[in-house]
């Protein structure tokens, strides 16, 4: 290929260098494209990095239309996405890199080093062997006609690529770089876009001063989660505020509805999952003789102090086995509100899926793909999210091949 060809050949700009921005710019740079990637922070992926420090849950092993049922109402769109880009292909993707995966006990993949630093160092290692340039600190803030305007340490840029993704993120964790300012510049388009609502995210309980003061920051774990008719296990953390974790996450969506709908919602805690009522009351008709409550129940059924001021907090304890074993396995605990954006994992809202195209392209803005949380889907987290986020990146990019093509 001579020089002129390199210079004729379509240059592609990809807004945000998270998951879904980076993996759309390497495969456009494998399609022989001329990419450059934007990120307004002064590094890439630092939310990928964020997710690291819990040991960077990539996706999950489940049956895949259990899988794609995380996804809820925009299922049919990750549905289409994951055809293209499954967890096979991540894992595939990921050990191609040179970090080996492991499916744990639940069902999630993880890389072995449990972070995101080796991946990511790997990553970008491999898009610059491709040629794709990443600036930083550079912050998209709209269009001029044609062009797109960036805020830069030299003072304001303009570019006009053949071609643009935009993953810029929803609005959570704002420090990190997602934080929707993009949203008005879409809408000044013609774009529809869904208010963002925080998503994966702690939930308020009007805990007791004493309760708060002693117990926050403890593990609930194993435990069950039910909500009407729906149970998911996992584990639950005690906070100042209330309760967060991964079996809240899981249940995020409906709780955060419910409660704006009535303004609270009850929740019940099975805290032995593992034993039924029959054998909790068999256990709990014990002799206790001098021991406490508290001691006879750590003994009996190995319920630990911060399950037993549970219960406690939420009403007085049965003195009969029977009552007592019902209790534990349906603690109510009522919700009254939820964290916000700065505090949530992830985002709901965001471009609706009816202004993109079946090739990610907005409707409203021929030639502009959007990838990524900047879409209005949401998943709980156990890898639902960053698999989901890998393969609009892969449709992204595809689209917008496709779209090339079309043009001639």
């Amino acid at each position: 290929m001579t020089q002129s060809d390199r210079q004729a050949e379509p240059a592609i700009h990809v807004v945000g260098a998270g998951p879904a921005g980076l993996t759309a710019a390497e495969r456009l740079a494998q399609a022989g494209l001329k990419v450059v990637v934007h990120e307004q922070r002064p590094s890439p992926a630092r939310k990928l990095l964020m997710a690291g420090r819990g040991g960077l849950n990539l996706t999950h092993s489940e049956p895949m239309e259990r899988f794609l049922g995380r996804y809820g109402p925009a299922a049919e769109t990750a549905r289409a996405w994951i055809a293209d880009f499954g967890p096979d292909d991540l894992i595939a993707w990921v050990e191609g890199l040179g970090q080996p995966t492991f499916v744990g006990s639940s069902g999630r993949v993880f890389p072995r080093a449990m972070k995101a630093s080796p991946l990511l160092r790997a990553w970008l290692a491999r898009l610059e062997g491709l040629g794709v340039e990443i600036r930083t600190r550079s912050r998209w803030i709209g269009w001029s006609g044609a062009d797109l305007v960036f805020e830069t340490p030299d003072g304001e840029r303009r570019e006009r690529p053949d071609a643009v993704v935009l993953a810029l993120g929803g609005a959570s964790w704002p420090r990190l770089g997602s934080d929707g300012d993009w949203k008005p510049w879409l809408e000044a388009e013609g774009v529809t876009v869904a208010p963002f609502r925080p998503a994966n995210v702690g939930f308020d309980v009007d805990w007791s001063v004493a309760f708060r003061a002693r117990f926050a920051g403890r593990p609930l774990k194993p435990v069950s989660v039910r909500l009407k008719d729906r149970t998911v296990p996992g584990e639950v953390m005690l906070t100042r505020y209330g309760l967060e974790g991964g079996a809240i996450y899981a249940l995020s969506a409906a709780l955060r509805e419910a409660i704006e709908a009535d303004g609270q919602v009850d929740i019940h805690l099975d805290l032995k999952p593992g034993l039924t009522v029959e054998q909790l009351t068999e256990r709990l008709a014990r002799p206790r003789f001098k021991a406490s409550l508290a001691t006879h129940l750590r003994k009996t059924v190995k319920l630990d102090p911060s399950a037993v001021a549970l219960l406690r907090e939420t009403g007085s304890l049965p003195a009969d086995p029977l009552s007592l074993a019902q209790r534990i396995k349906a603690a109510s605990v009522r919700l009254t509100g939820f964290q916000g954006l700065d505090r949530a994992i992830s985002t709901a809202g965001g471009v609706a899926l009816e202004a993109v195209d079946a090739r990610s392209m907005l409707i409203a803005r021929p030639g502009v793909f959007v990838a990524g949380e900047m879409l209005d889907w949401e998943a709980p987290t156990g890898g639902y999210l960053l698999q989901a986020s890998f393969a609009s990146g892969v449709a992204a990019a595809r689209g917008l091949l496709d779209w090339l093509g079309s043009k001639g």
